[in-house]
């Protein structure tokens, strides 16, 4: 399951402007995961090239998604410490 290609169902849109979604709700596998806050980004910038990364919590389990060239993928899971 990781590093595969996910579907966002949701989003969560972090300032006034409504310009900055982060994932809410994903789909991996069939398996929903919901998110319980707006977790922490990343931006890496390659050249033109940006990649988001965010890391999203529900609460068990930490998710890294990646976001790059509109394609979601997960790229990791952990534990919550």
């Amino acid at each position: 399951m990781i590093n595969q290609e996910i579907e966002i169902n949701a989003y969560q849109f972090i300032n006034r402007r409504g310009v900055s979604g982060v994932p809410r709700i994903i789909t991996v596998e069939n398996q929903r995961y919901s998110f319980v806050d707006s977790g922490l980004q990343y931006l890496i910038q390659k050249g033109q090239h940006l990649i988001r990364l965010f890391d999203m919590t529900d609460g068990q389990q930490t998710y890294r998604l990646r976001l790059e060239d509109e394609c979601w993928t997960l790229v990791g899971i952990k534990p919550t410490v």
